[in-house]
């Protein structure tokens, strides 16, 4: 799978609870969900956000509360992919789960600036910033993973098998 979109940034430690607020939580409908996708960190976040694009977040990106809320409304909102320094454990499992691309980059989240665009082949394991040139080579998931990831989630796969 590639993809190829423009670079929204966070910081370190960014939990579920700025992902999607808890207040919004008594709904699962993931376009409602999407709609209030970091608006307590970025409120203008599903004004500027176009299908395709890419988030950055630092180190432990989606702590706090194992709500899969916070992967759903990411996707949703048109984003493509996410790469962290590293993620809460739990986010990296829902993020899967929901079909939400993510990979770990230390160094393409350090060398990268929000507004650049990056494009990703999520087979290879290879991110371009398209901005400045540089390349970046991380692991890519295994073949059964990547497999979950493109049907669109766990319970995807699972009906397709």
């Amino acid at each position: 799978m590639k993809v190829k979109g423009t670079v929204h940034k966070y910081p370190d430690n960014v939990d579920t609870d700025v992902i999607i607020p808890a207040r919004y939580l008594n709904v699962s409908e993931p376009q409602y969900l999407a709609s209030h996708c970091m608006e307590d960190i970025d409120p203008d976040f599903v004004k500027k956000v176009k299908a395709g694009d890419i988030m950055l977040g630092g180190y432990n990106f989606g702590c706090g509360s194992s709500r899969e809320h916070a992967p759903i409304a990411i996707k949703a909102s048109g984003i493509s992919l996410v790469i962290a320094k590293s993620f809460a454990r739990i986010f990296y499992r829902n993020a899967i789960n929901t079909g939400l691309a993510i990979l770990e980059c230390p160094e393409c989240v350090d060398e990268t600036n929000a507004g650049d665009v990056l494009s990703a082949d999520l087979d290879s394991g290879i991110i371009k910033n398209e901005t400045t040139g540089k390349e970046y080579k991380v692991s890519p998931f295994p073949e059964f993973i990547q497999k979950i990831i493109n049907a669109g989630g766990l319970l995807n796969y699972i009906k397709e098998a």
